[in-house]
């Protein structure tokens, strides 16, 4: 994933405003927090609350 360590650490979930981390596939930003996940398009998290989907 693109996206740098330093801009990872700035993101926080829109919902509950914890602490998220990028899936292993550099796919996603995960909330466990919520079970949450946000797309990563073109390398930028995409960190709207209306595009997070519920992890399985």
């Amino acid at each position: 994933m693109a996206v740098n360590d330093e801009l990872l650490r700035l993101l926080a979930c829109p919902k509950c405003k914890k602490e998220v981390r990028p899936d292993s596939a550099g796919e996603y930003i995960i909330c466990d927090e919520c079970g949450l996940r946000y797309p990563v398009e073109d390398d930028i998290p995409i960190m709207l609350a209306e595009r997070a989907e519920k992890i399985d």
